[in-house]
């Protein structure tokens, strides 16, 4: 992605405008009193009321003479045939019989192109939206304002509009963190338009997920969407995204998977968000999107829509899925009441800057002791500025390409230290008794900034417009 075009999360809507992240502004546009197509100050003057306007239109009339063209018509007919006949008894033309599939030339070795024709299917979105559109809800979710149990009820509430995926008949929804972050209350609408509870079940922050569960699925005839492979996606296949775009439930859009493993990361309220090898389509993605679904052809889940790229803060074309083979393990593991586990390198990061004589990669501000950097021989101070051969240029470029990996994988760090290089190997461990102790330190309010001095967590904070964290 562009340093200069900001990737956003299209989060939800709030009740009267467009919710945008952190850094978007949102506005009304002035409006005039309408007017019919082709009126206005260009198209002149409109008469006054009771006076009679004249228009003169000129017909010009071609006669024709109808015998002549006739006979010129009738003998190019005969001419025609003598001449497809002459061609078919002197083996010069062939007429041949096909379904459609492939037209090629009269002689193979002519060295022309066969091209396959497939007639487009007019119906595929027709089909797809049928199948899919019963698996996707809108999300309601209340931030502020009356905590009433009947949340239509809430009329001084404000928060976000969402979309979420039904993974099963017990009512569990996958959705994006950013959707339900915050929410005191939540709400689900299904494809019929009745409207239930919802309660959280578990998130997975740092990689915007979350699945959120309806309360009471007694009458309800659940759809759980259709799981596809993201891992087999070509760039070019077609697509839909399906949500409530800025609050317009069960909407849907078609495009194509423009590209693969697009990767960035983002600033959230509490850390960042990765989203690694995202799936990049031009099926428009808007606010209130976030959550729903990226489906194929055949109507199957193959990503969780999440990010725009834009200056608007609108669809321009440029949206991102996460996908869903990675979203649906975290899902599995929410749903199972475990920790969502990521790889661990026991490091806090700061993006080094080029100096000279310096590289430019991930700055090791500190290490943990006993964490997996610590027992590879990962020193503070030194720059890591490639994995696996692959360079490096940024503590995000770093965390991102470490979320590409499993936990337990070895991984080989390239790492600058007093002006050498030297390769190390490293085993990446779990994240869970971070996670753990993160969650403790928000809890209790602890701004010791896990073990760095003041200055080191200012720059740390200047450097990434939010804090990494530990890694």
């Amino acid at each position: 992605m562009s340093d200069d075009q900001t990737p956003r999360r299209p989060a939800g809507i709030g009740s009267d405008a467009p919710h945008l992240e952190s850094g978007q502004t949102t506005g009304a546009h002035a409006a005039g009193p309408s007017r019919p197509y082709g009126m206005g100050e260009s198209a002149g003057q409109v008469p006054p009321v009771g006076a009679t306007e004249t228009v003169r239109h000129t017909v010009v009339k071609t006669k024709t003479k109808k015998l002549p063209v006739f006979v010129a018509a009738l003998a190019g007919l005969i001419l025609g045939a003598v001449l497809v006949i002459a061609l078919v008894m002197s083996g010069s033309f062939f007429v041949v019989e096909h379904d459609g599939g492939t037209v090629g030339s009269a002689s193979e070795s002519s060295g022309a192109q066969t091209i396959d024709i497939n007639a487009e299917d007019t119906t595929l979105a027709e089909v797809v939206a049928a199948k899919s559109l019963p698996s996707v809800v809108s999300i309601t979710a209340l931030t502020s304002g009356s905590d009433a149990g009947d949340i239509a009820a809430a009329a001084d509430a404000t928060g976000n509009v969402g979309s979420g995926v039904v993974l099963d008949d017990d009512g569990n929804i996958l959705t994006n963190y950013h959707v339900v972050e915050g929410a005191k209350s939540l709400s689900v609408t299904l494809d019929g338009g009745e409207t239930r509870e919802a309660e959280l079940v578990g998130s997975d922050e740092s990689s915007d997920l979350a699945v959120i569960k309806i309360k009471d699925t007694s009458g309800l005839e659940l759809t759980p969407i259709a799981i596809g492979d993201s891992d087999d996606l070509k760039v070019g296949e077609w697509v839909m995204a399906i949500g409530s775009p800025f609050g317009n439930e069960q909407s849907v859009s078609t495009g194509i998977v423009s590209a693969l493993y697009r990767s960035t990361a983002l600033p959230s309220s509490t850390g960042t968000s990765i989203y690694a090898n995202m799936i990049q389509t031009d099926a428009a993605i808007n606010p209130g999107n976030s959550g729903g679904a990226l489906v194929d052809s055949d109507g199957e889940l193959i990503g969780i829509n999440s990010v725009i790229e834009s200056y608007s803060g609108s669809s321009s074309g440029v949206g991102f899925a996460i996908p869903v083979n990675y979203a649906k393990n975290i899902a599995d593991q929410i749903i199972a009441g475990k920790t969502p586990v990521h790889p661990y390198l026991g490091v806090t990061l700061t993006s080094a800057r080029m100096r000279s004589g310096e590289a430019a990669g991930a700055s090791v501000v500190a290490v943990e002791e006993g964490g997996p950097a610590a027992e590879a021989g990962i020193r503070k101070g030194d720059v890591i500025t490639a994995i696996d051969g692959t360079a490096v240029s940024s503590a995000d470029g770093l965390i991102i390409a470490l979320r590409e990996h499993a936990v337990g994988d070895t991984v080989e760090l390239t790492v600058s230290r007093d002006g050498e290089q030297k390769d190390v190997s490293v085993e990446l461990g779990s994240d869970e008794a971070l996670q753990s102790s993160q969650r403790q330190d928000a809890t209790e309010g602890d701004g010791s900034g896990n073990g760095m001095s003041r200055d080191e967590l200012l720059e740390y904070l200047q450097e990434l417009l939010g804090r990494q964290g530990q890694r």
